[in-house]
């Protein structure tokens, strides 16, 4: 899953950016408000981040524009401001949660767990398709056996958008952008082989379908 950060402190954009990776998501990193739409327009991000203490345009006239131009997307205030009054004005300007600085890395990736969940649809950490159990908030995929798959990160990150999606067509190009950030590059073809050697991992507890010109779904085997 693919995260846009708008942080413009470098020492705690760095510290999220690599414990979020560590948890197992694509993060970008941008340091402004204006920033962000050209990102939006370009790639599709499951959460955003967003400091309140921007340069030029804060986190609230970002959180505001997001908001009056139609955008659905999760909104994760992450900010040094612990008064009443700008928690309630954040949210009802229509972020979706908030956290105040100094916070703990684990508490920041269940927060984004959690909103992913519900925008998805998901209403827990363990998802069940087939005979395979995913453990989102633990990163595992489990078969009916008890085994525990033996999956690299991008297959996992495959796994994972697949799953929040389970049932549905999730394009290559969404694929992509969920398993790699915009300062790598890959291709189609990379995407074939990393849903391949998942297939082969499934195995009989679900598989991963191509659906010709539209993309992948998981579904019961």
């Amino acid at each position: 899953m693919r995260i846009l950060l708008v942080e413009d402190d470098p020492l705690v954009s760095d510290a999220i950016v690599r414990g979020l990776a560590t948890a197992g998501y694509v993060v970008d990193a941008v340091t402004d408000a204006e920033s962000v739409q050209s990102r939006l327009d370009t790639t599709h991000y499951d959460l955003a981040i967003v400091d309140l203490g921007l340069p030029g345009e804060d986190g609230f006239t970002l959180v505001r524009r997001l908001r009056r131009d139609g955008s659905s997307l999760p909104l994760l205030i992450v900010t040094a401001r612990d008064g009443l009054d700008d928690r309630v004005n954040a949210l009802d300007l229509g972020a979706d949660d908030y956290l105040v600085k100094p916070f703990a890395l684990p508490e920041l990736a269940a927060r984004c767990r959690a909103l992913i969940r519900r925008a998805t649809a998901a209403t827990a950490n363990e998802m069940v398709v087939g005979r395979l159990r995913i453990d989102l908030a633990g990163r595992r995929a489990i078969d009916d056996g008890g085994r525990v798959l033996e999956l690299t990160r991008r297959e996992w990150s495959i796994l994972e958008c697949l799953a929040h999606h389970s049932g549905r067509v999730v394009s290559k190009e969404r694929l992509i952008q969920a398993i790699v950030s915009w300062d790598e590059e890959i291709s189609g073809n990379a995407i074939e082989v990393h849903v391949s050697r998942l297939r082969a991992k499934l195995g009989e507890a679900a598989t991963v379908r191509g659906i010709r010109g539209l993309g992948y779904r998981l579904d019961d085997v």
